[in-house]
């Protein structure tokens, strides 16, 4: 049995329209000969009655906070919701199907509500429908302990649940379904120039995923690559070929450069020995923001001071920390993080200059840099974000 993961967003499950074009994807993986597994997330998106930030705003932000466990079996409604609605379009078209929570699919998880983790997948239900020609549309985003408790995997959890099952049943591919074609060179709402990426490597994707691109969920890529299945995203209301993810991807690009992403609101950090030369805490300082669940980035270390950035979110609280703890520091706001990501400039001599001359040629203000293997960031202000980006874009030929 050929089975097929096919993952529905919610603006794919939104509408009447968008629901039989689902459908008739779902049509012509079982004319290819496949067995497919859908996964659907919540209807629409904020503001339309069954998404998941419409339901979240059904209860009070003390009540959110104190009972998670009610939080996250509210929040299981609108997955659940869209699995019953989608059964009805399928059935309309004679796909004989049915509906499955995230815990009847058998996604077993521990108790952390909001952000569970999985601790196993039962199968048993699943391939005995598979069994029978049937087809499971499961709710995504959302599992169950062991004590059956319902729990969900955190803000774009359903790309995770195609990824669980995909990877417990042992499928061919997963296909994600979404409003966009595939992966870009860059946001094509920046950079008019952007075109689809054909194919691509799991770590580059993830590297895409991770600094700011929202086409699929980082924890995804990371399920899919270690059970070597080929990821595929593509767009609901089209017939475009969409982005193939596996491991050859990076041998299939001729450009040094895959893309360009960003992450938008960062907070750059300088704390200055010199600043506190008394402070004994200053040594401390990654230590206590750890302890104070502060996440930093872009971590540049001097023998007299020591640079990063944070988000914005949690500037409040890091102000805080560092009152408490006597820390004098500079902070820079309204800063993106600009990442050129390229499995193919390892070894390359010549990028990072490359780099600096093209944001140097547009007068651009680099605040700082960092580097790996596959990627390059540089901190730039918010407002040389778009004109960076299409700097760069038009630098590495990525038309």
């Amino acid at each position: 049995m050929k089975i097929l993961i096919q993952k529905f967003g919610g603006t794919s499950v939104s509408s009447i329209e968008r629901r039989k074009l689902v459908a008739n994807k779902v049509l012509m993986a079982k004319a290819n000969g496949y067995m497919p597994v859908l996964v659907v997330s919540a209807m629409g998106r904020k503001g339309e009655p069954y998404a998941t930030d419409s339901l979240l705003s059904l209860i009070d932000e003390k009540f959110k906070e104190e009972n998670k466990l009610c939080t996250d079996l509210l929040l299981s409604c609108g997955e659940v919701l869209s699995t019953v609605i989608m059964c009805n379009e399928l059935s309309k078209r004679g796909i004989d199907c049915i509906p499955l929570t995230g815990g009847q699919a058998g996604i077993i998880t521990d108790d952390d509500y909001s952000n569970a983790n999985l601790i196993k997948v039962n199968t048993d239900r699943l391939l005995s429908i598979l069994g029978k020609g049937i087809v499971p549309v499961i709710a995504g985003f959302q599992g169950i302990t062991e004590d059956g408790y319902v729990t969900t995997l955190g803000r774009g959890g359903s790309d995770v649940s195609a990824a669980i099952i995909g990877a417990a049943l042992k499928a061919s591919k997963i296909e994600i379904y979404t409003d966009v074609d595939g992966i870009m060179t860059a946001d094509p709402r920046i950079v008019s120039e952007a075109s689809l990426i054909e194919e691509i490597s799991y770590s580059e994707v993830f590297e895409f995923a991770d600094q700011g691109a929202k086409v699929i969920h980082p924890k995804a890529v990371e399920i899919a690559m270690k059970a070597n299945i080929p990821l595929l995203i593509k767009n609901t209301m089209n017939n475009s070929l969409g982005t193939i993810i596996n491991n050859d991807g990076e041998n299939k690009n001729s450009n040094v450069i895959t893309g360009i992403t960003h992450l938008p609101d960062r907070v750059q950090i300088t704390v200055s020995i010199n600043d506190n030369l008394q402070n004994s805490n200053y040594y401390s300082l990654f230590n206590i923001l750890a302890n104070n669940e502060i996440s930093v980035d872009l971590i540049n270390i001097f023998p007299t001071q020591k640079i990063f950035t944070i988000d914005v979110e949690k500037l409040e609280c890091f102000n805080s920390v560092m009152k408490s703890f006597d820390i004098t520091y500079n902070s820079i706001k309204d800063c993106s993080k600009i990442a050129i990501i390229g499995t193919r400039m390892r070894g390359i001599i010549g990028i990072m200059a490359k780099i600096l001359n093209c944001l140097s040629e547009e007068n651009i203000q680099i605040l700082q840099t960092a580097d790996s293997h596959s990627t390059i960031w540089c901190l730039v202000r918010t407002d040389d974000t778009e004109k960076a980006i299409n700097a760069l874009h038009k630098e590495f030929n990525l038309g």
